[in-house]
């Protein structure tokens, strides 16, 4: 029985650590200078032992922030045609009806989720869908909660014809720190809800645009997980679910 429970332990643990693609490079060579740096000092700062050791301590916390922030966390996803999911994990800090300049030319319902340096940075699909509309705009760094940072930072726009009818528009924004969008869409692409679209290096927000008619789920201030947090209903008839 004892043999089981490790088992099981050590399976839990090989989850919790999972680590994302997109993070493998920059820890092995994050980890490649971190222990030269120390064995230099080692080597040739004998005499100063309580600086190297302090040293030693700042190196294996940044690792460990750098480490966290590239983990991907399983996921029971929730799969419903008329729901939207949080496409990321963070805080509600937009709800609002605005003009959408880019696709739609006009009003929308916009809900932003702003994603801290300790959040999970994978970006996922809200709904499923076909994706009728993809655009990449190189840009600023604004910090992500500026008024300029959804048309002036670097971002991708996608626009999902979902499979309950209506348009979704999402959109990846970087912000100061996160200098390095990643997508795995194109037009024309078949998509699954939850399903990685994408990952936001060091930042940021996602933004997410809907009809008006459409019923938001959260609130300002809410905490989100990528494709677990229900945030939007879609209207159609007849609903078939919360109606």
């Amino acid at each position: 029985m004892g043999y089981c429970k490790l088992y099981k332990y050590l399976r839990q643990i090989k989850i919790l650590m999972k680590i994302h693609k997109e993070g493998r490079r920059i820890l092995f060579f994050t980890l490649l200078i971190l222990l030269v740096l120390n064995l230099l000092l080692y080597n040739f700062n004998e005499e100063n032992v309580t600086f190297n050791r302090i040293f030693s301590v700042v190196s294996a916390v940044l690792f460990l922030l750098i480490l966290q922030f590239f983990r991907s966390p399983y996921r029971n996803l929730l799969l419903h045609e008329d729901l939207i999911t949080a496409p990321a994990d963070g805080k509600v800090v937009v709800i609002e009806e605005v003009e959408e300049p880019e696709y739609f030319k006009g009003k929308r319902k916009q809900i932003s989720i702003f994603m801290s340096p300790i959040n999970v940075h994978i970006t996922r699909n809200p709904v499923s869908g076909i994706v009728k509309y993809f655009k990449y705009h190189p840009g600023n760094y604004f910090v992500a909660w500026h008024p300029k940072s959804s048309t002036q930072n670097e971002r991708t726009t996608v626009v999902v014809e979902s499979t309950a009818g209506p348009e979704v528009l999402f959109r990846q924004i970087a912000g100061a720190m996160a200098r390095r969008i990643v997508w795995y869409v194109n037009e024309g692409d078949e998509v699954s809800q939850g399903e990685e679209f994408g990952f936001i290096k060091f930042g940021s927000r996602v933004d997410v645009f809907v009809p008006l008619d459409t019923e938001i789920k959260v609130e300002l201030g809410q905490k989100t997980k990528g494709g677990q947090t229900v945030i939007a209903q879609l209207k159609t008839a007849p609903p078939t679910l919360f109606g």
